[in-house]
């Protein structure tokens, strides 16, 4: 198929720096849940919280995908796509699968402080499903994305998160992201961004981040994923 050329291409180094945030969240929350005890619900609603938010950020993150991405690939890369897009497909539906129980228990836990091994079980399945996912992303799909999607069309999944977040949890959202990202790449990310923003969110999001992983984490500096 042909190749888009007549515009820039798009830069995928940002979905590495969306993955990494993905992994190391999702690798430290089971072991949130269990470390809660049972009855204490105050501390059982700070990890929850946390959990929702991530999965919130991962469920908008796939859902740009399928809305935006696995179209245009199976429209332009021929035979490089016709089976690499729907192996996508079939994971993204088990890793919902995955996100709906957890979403299920989560509720009850966060109220409860109950149940914890239950949904501490049903989110290292996710995690493991989202691990093989992503490893087999950056793999096959980044490659074929920074040949057949333009820049623009790569901008319209940032596009879909951001209009579809709570206005107030954005800039903590960009500080968990940021946190293990070259400045390069947080650079390039923000650089359509509005001025006020390019130049507010690299240092607050830093901050947010810091003290949202001490509060969850015990630490302003949670274990990185190239530790």
């Amino acid at each position: 198929m042909k190749r888009v050329t007549d515009e820039p291409m798009a830069d995928v180094r940002d979905m590495y720096m969306v993955h990494t945030m993905l992994r190391r969240e999702f690798r430290l929350l089971p072991q949130l849940i269990r470390d809660v005890e049972p009855g204490d619900v105050k501390r059982a609603e700070v990890v929850a919280a946390h959990a929702e938010l991530v999965c919130r950020l991962l469920h908008l993150h796939h859902e740009g995908e399928d809305m935006i991405l696995w179209p245009l690939l199976l429209e332009r890369g021929g035979d490089k796509t016709a089976a690499i897009v729907p192996a996508m497909e079939e994971q993204h539906s088990a890793i919902h699968q995955a996100y709906d129980k957890v979403t299920s228990l989560l509720p009850t836990w966060r109220t409860t402080a109950r149940g914890a091994e239950a949904l501490a079980s049903v989110m290292e399945r996710l995690l493991s499903t989202l691990e093989e996912h992503l490893d087999l992303e950056e793999k096959e799909i980044l490659p074929l994305a920074a040949e057949y999607i333009t820049a623009a069309e790569w901008k319209r999944l940032g596009e879909h998160g951001l209009a579809n977040s709570p206005k107030k949890t954005l800039p903590l959202a960009f500080g968990m992201t940021m946190y293990e990202a070259e400045p390069e790449v947080v650079r390039a990310v923000l650089a359509e961004a509005p001025l006020p923003a390019r130049l507010i969110i690299p240092v607050i999001g830093p901050r947010l981040y810091a003290a949202h992983a001490r509060r969850v984490h015990g630490t302003r500096t949670p274990p990185r994923i190239g530790a």
